[in-house]
């Protein structure tokens, strides 16, 4: 059986994914077979597994971070919000129905999160486990499967993060531990401070002065990173402002429901490439392309798309000669109509932007696959996108039908259950759409599209590189673990995983 630590956090965003992910590629650095493993996830940013099976990013980040594929045994149960009240609740991969927040359905859950963590256990010598939120939830630790709950099923012991940037780290640190009850906070092994600027002796004696007050050894001073990693959630801070002033703008949709903004993250590598998320009319300015990402819910998003004033917009610059991308959730909504009479989605039918001919039907079955094939033989604008060699991944509701006049995007090959090839997407003149996540991970097509729209706006230059996603990852994943080594006692870390290491 695998030997085991669990990072819990003060609270959401405090760091809990990156120190996580920062001990797997330690342990694995270290000769460890290691794998990462999160009970619950609330989160809308999801992959695809080779098998064909959902679950959350954070896990598959980390997975990446110990050097190995992505298992959703690492994260049995994924919470996707569907809107104020409900869920979609993903396990095991699949989707087991949804649910109203209140219902109480952990204890059915329980067994699967177990048989998933056991499994691994048996493969691994090290389990890397996240929380959830924070352990301070007092209301809900009778419920819990996701920090405390989880710690008691499976005997961890915990490391506690706190998020010094957002203030009050002291605070929040002893205020966890003095509402936890003896049995939890004897679980609590040692604290990491994390995301401190700024020099360390000062914070000594505050970290001395705790320690006299509080029973809980600080064992380490993280400093805000600058690593290039992917985020979990909607509180990441790519969602904040411009990556940076570059030749090419580039604006990205905030839907209130947006999914696998991680698609865009290569983006923000590009020097000749400024990225930003905009949220309403005002602040979309004259981008040179403009992305439609996915969403959990297309036809709730595509009424505020609508209210918000943006959707006019964009039909107004792409009638203008402003190249418009839209992916999944964003590429069903730059047709004619999308019709839900099976009520997926609230039922009815919604009119969509008509940039494209095409009608999208909701039903009960859910794609999620990972595909990979050529883009199609295009002319005009795009026509050095013709024939690249591009994969990615898909998850979503519902099948998208062009009109006979339409040019699909690609043909892929389904690669998950019977693999079979297939045409996706739509490209019109300069507006493409397409199902695939991570269509930009792909450096070739990528390339030449950020090409395409320098040569647009006039620059007599060329991206000349590709981007090796796999290689810039890794060089980040250590660049992490040498961080993280380098301001925590990881004597500490392994004594407290077990002694005789």
């Amino acid at each position: 059986m695998a030997k085991i630590i669990m990072v819990q956090g003060t609270n959401s965003n405090a760091g809990k994914s990156l120190t996580t992910a920062a001990l797997c590629r330690i342990f694995k650095q270290d000769g460890y077979k290691v794998a990462p493993f999160k009970s619950q996830n609330m989160a809308l940013n999801s992959y695809v597994t080779s098998k064909g099976l959902e679950m959350g990013r954070a896990q598959v980040m980390q997975a990446e971070a110990s050097g190995i594929e992505p298992d959703v045994r690492m994260n049995p149960l994924l919470l996707k919000p569907t809107g104020e009240k409900g869920s979609q609740v993903i396990l095991m991969g699949e989707v087991y129905g949804n649910m109203p927040y209140f219902r109480n359905f952990k204890e059915e859950m329980k067994p699967h999160i177990l048989n998933a963590f056991n499994s691994l256990s048996n493969e691994y010598d090290i389990i890397v486990i996240e929380g959830a939120g924070s352990p301070a939830e007092i209301n809900l630790r009778k419920q819990d499967i996701a920090n405390m709950g989880f710690a008691e099923m499976v005997d961890a012991p915990v490391l506690l993060v706190g998020d010094i940037d957002r203030g009050g780290v002291f605070a929040s640190l002893a205020g966890t531990m003095f509402l936890l009850d003896k049995n939890d906070r004897n679980r609590i092994k040692a604290a990491v401070i994390n995301k401190f600027r700024g020099d360390k002796g000062i914070l000594k004696p505050g970290i001395d002065l705790f320690q006299e007050k509080v029973n809980l050894n600080i064992i380490g001073v993280v400093p805000y990173l600058d690593v290039d990693i992917d985020d979990e959630d909607s509180l990441s801070e790519r969602l904040d402002g411009a990556s940076k002033k570059s030749l090419l703008d580039i604006a990205v949709v905030k839907l209130p429901r947006i999914s696998n903004f991680t698609d865009f993250n290569i983006l923000s590598m590009i020097e000749e490439v400024s990225l930003r998320y905009v949220d309403n009319i005002n602040r979309l300015g004259n981008p040179d392309m403009i992305i439609i990402p996915g969403t959990k819910n297309t036809i709730m998003d595509l009424k505020w798309l609508k209210n918000s004033g943006l959707a006019d917009e964009i039909i107004k610059r792409s009638v203008n000669d402003t190249p418009v991308f839209g992916i999944c959730g964003g590429y069903q909504m730059l047709g004619r109509e999308i019709v839900d009479k099976d009520n997926i989605e609230g039922g009815g039918i919604e009119k969509g932007l008509s940039l494209i001919n095409s009608t999208t039907i909701f039903n009960s079955n859910k794609t999620r696959t990972q595909a990979k094939g050529k883009t199609s033989k295009i002319e005009g604008f795009f026509k050095n996108l013709s024939n690249i060699e591009i994969s990615g991944y898909e998850i979503h509701m519902g099948e998208t039908i062009l009109k006979s006049e339409e040019n699909f995007f690609s043909e892929v090959k389904v690669l998950t259950n019977n693999p079979t090839m297939k045409k996706d997407g739509c490209i019109k003149n300069k507006v493409i759409g397409t199902y695939l996540h991570g269509i930009f991970d792909n450096g070739k097509f990528t390339k030449e599209l950020i090409n395409t729209l320098l040569e647009d706006k006039g620059y007599n230059i060329n991206i000349n590189n590709e981007i090796n996603l796999y290689e810039y990852k890794n060089k980040q994943y250590d660049k992490l673990a040498t961080a993280f080594r380098e301001s925590v006692d990881m004597r500490e870390i392994y004594k407290t995983i077990d002694g005789s290491f």
